[in-house]
């Protein structure tokens, strides 16, 4: 493929991957990297996450930035957790560059499995929503946002389906304030992780453009329609579940 054709695709996948991130608040982004080399048609896989990674991280600052002003971000937190896990992710894409691009995907295909698998996993909303930083949570924050910053990192994902759920339990901090203060972290691993693919040539900047714009579409279009799902949001979210298992098996089998 060649011209205007790529970047018409990869425009596409970014309004796809917006359109489910917005009904689902996470998950979608994990489908960026297989579009981009099963549809677009990009042969290198170290481009395709480093391309799909800056993608996610501007995702990321957009929702974070409607997060903070409704007041949900517990900063202290996310920044230490955030800061904690930046090493992690530049550490986890140092080693996907070493990585076989074939190997790499595999990886990538059994994490696409286990990011939806998490997903189905009831969480309870209940916690403490003037939660705030004490010494003691450091020591809890600091190796839980290094583990998902490497995971981050190596994949080149979100990281959210880690993070959140680290952030509640080092924390005790609430559902909502664990979904908003983990933006922080994704934002910062995504530019992290893309930061580092770029460095070493290997992000494809009008692909990153097309994916960003078509991202921002997709979150227009959604919003209606997560409004219509508020009363089928199980089902809704459970067919998304099993359309990601079974383009992670898809990708292993091939």
């Amino acid at each position: 493929m060649t011209g205007w054709e790529p970047l018409l695709l990869a425009a596409i996948g970014g309004m796809m991957v917006g359109f489910l991130l917005t009904l689902y608040g996470g998950g979608g982004s994990v489908l960026a990297t297989p579009w981009l080399i099963y549809v677009v048609g990009v042969a290198d896989t170290h481009a395709a996450i480093g391309t799909s990674a800056a993608a996610v991280a501007v995702n990321a600052a957009t929702g974070l930035a409607a997060q903070a002003r409704a007041g949900k971000v517990k900063w202290p937190c996310a920044s230490v957790f955030a800061i904690s896990g930046l090493a992690g992710a530049l550490i986890g894409a140092q080693l996907a560059k070493q990585v076989d691009g074939a190997a790499l995907l595999s990886w990538f295909a059994v994490a696409m499995i286990a990011i939806a698998v998490s997903m189905l996993i009831p969480r309870k909303s209940e916690g403490d929503p003037s939660v705030y930083l004490k010494p003691a949570m450091v020591l809890k924050l600091a190796p839980v946002g290094l583990v998902a910053g490497l995971a981050a990192g190596f994949f080149g994902i979100g990281g959210g389906f880690l993070i959140a759920p680290g952030l509640m339990a080092s924390t005790g901090m609430t559902l909502a304030n664990a979904s908003a203060s983990s933006l922080v972290s994704v934002t910062l691993f995504g530019t992290a992780t893309s930061a580092s693919y770029a460095a070493a040539g290997q992000l494809m900047w009008p692909l990153f453009g097309a994916l960003v714009a078509g991202g921002a579409a997709g979150t227009l279009a959604a919003m209606p329609v997560s409004k219509r799902l508020a009363g089928r949001g199980q089902l809704a979210r459970t067919l998304f579940v099993l359309m990601v298992i079974a383009v992670g098996v898809w990708i292993l089998v091939r």
